[in-house]
């Protein structure tokens, strides 16, 4: 039996609603996922894996701070300390937009070190590991701009592009598919963004017609045993009761808000024998993320609405999200010191935002410029319901006034 991990997403450089630890000195939504990929890792460590397969965009840009690159690499150096083997597949955040520039992941092809395999464009890699051989077609993030700059594709639309490179790509993994041997373990590792994915919040703008897009069905082939994808950050298997599966991991922390109801983690996969491979999904220690929605009601205590709905959280170490629903009509009464205070044990307050609906001023189109002071007067009364018994005092008093005005004029 073969059995790895699969994991992919880290995104080491997101720092969105987070604070400098004041003892490390790094911001703490980093330290967020360096806790998440290390219990990646040493479950991998702890279950004695054949090796460990991470499956694009390590970093949230193609360029990773040092702090970044030292919290990643001291991770996986904890893999090759145990004599687990790393395959790396590099992701679309993971590649420069320019030609010729070095991926984040470049880096490892580098080190005078066994165990690190760098897979930067399509290929077969036979790994030897401990349990025997398995077979791994690795296919990176299909780079647009490589294809769009040769003379063939000049003249192309980017839909033509799209579309060309969906079907290239789905011709290399047919090829590879019948060159491998078949009495082997198989497994086809990608970042790419199949049909039928359910995209998270923050990958919500990766729609379809910008990526190439691919069927499970060009996957699920023979002699693979297990469909390894990164990209899309929620975990999910496309091929359930189908063999093999496919399988986004998804990513071991969450992004943004979201991503606040998804559970995050990792796979745990075991080859027992051709056409019998089984995985689990394995929870990673993650932040959380509260959103708290209030419709406000109008004859009520504002903030103690919204402070009744904060005591349904547990807001310790969370980081939190208040929307609240102004009634119509209505001032925005709610004391936000005492939400502030409500929240004193969050990790972080991303925003305590009102919502107020604009009434839309009606044009009041049977007004004439012929019409006296009280008439004019007494319809912009008839349009405030609140002053409607004190409408005919009004009108009476404002024009005294507005006749005593007249005759100072004179």
């Amino acid at each position: 039996m073969i059995r790895f991990v699969h994991t992919a997403d880290t995104h080491f450089g997101v720092e969105n609603y987070g604070k400098i630890d004041p003892k490390k000195g790094i911001h703490t939504r980093l330290l967020d996922f360096e806790k998440a990929f290390l219990h990646c890792i040493d479950t991998a460590i702890e279950k004695d894996v054949d090796f460990f397969l991470f499956c694009g965009d390590a970093y949230k840009t193609t360029n990773p701070t040092p702090t970044q690159q030292k919290l990643f690499m001291s991770s996986l150096l904890k893999l090759y300390k145990h004599n687990i083997p790393t395959v790396l597949l590099v992701g679309n955040h993971d590649n420069p937009l320019s030609f010729g520039k070095a991926h984040a992941l470049d880096v490892f092809d580098d080190l005078p070190l066994d165990g690190f395999h760098i897979i930067s464009k399509p290929t077969t890699l036979t790994l030897k590991t401990k349990s025997g051989p398995v077979q791994i077609v690795g296919i990176p993030w299909p780079i647009k701009n490589s294809i769009a700059i040769s003379d063939k594709h000049l003249l192309k639309t980017n839909d033509e592009i799209t579309q060309y490179i969906s079907q290239a790509v789905n011709s290399i993994i047919q090829s590879y598919s019948q060159k491998l041997d078949p009495k082997i373990p198989s497994v086809l590792a990608g970042h790419l963004t199949m049909s039928t994915g359910v995209f998270s919040g923050s990958e919500r703008r990766a729609i379809y017609g910008n990526d190439p897009v691919f069927l499970p069905s060009q996957l699920a082939i023979p002699p693979f045993d297990y469909i390894a994808l990164g990209h899309l950050h929620r975990y999910q298997n496309l091929n359930t009761g189908g063999y093999p599966a496919v399988v986004y991991c998804g990513s071991p922390e969450r992004i943004d808000f979201g991503e606040r109801s998804e559970e995050k983690g990792f796979c745990l996969v075991s080859i027992q024998k051709k056409n019998k491979t089984s995985h689990e999904f394995i929870k990673t220690p993650t932040r959380s993320f509260i959103q708290i929605d209030v419709q406000l009601q109008p004859e009520k205590n504002q903030t103690e609405e919204i402070l009744n709905e904060l005591k349904k959280h547990t807001l310790t170490d969370a980081i939190i999200k208040i929307k609240y629903h102004v009634p119509k009509g209505k001032k925005d009464l709610v004391d936000l010191q005492a939400l502030i205070k409500a929240c004193e044990q969050a990790h972080y307050v991303a925003g305590i935002i009102p919502i107020k609906t604009i009434s839309i001023r009606e044009r009041r189109s049977d007004l004439k410029v012929d019409m006296n002071f009280a008439t004019l007067l007494g319809a912009y009364l008839d349009t405030k319901p609140e002053l409607k018994e004190r409408k005919e005092k009004l009108i009476k008093k404002a024009t005294e006034l507005f006749e005593k005005a007249k005759q100072k004029e004179l």
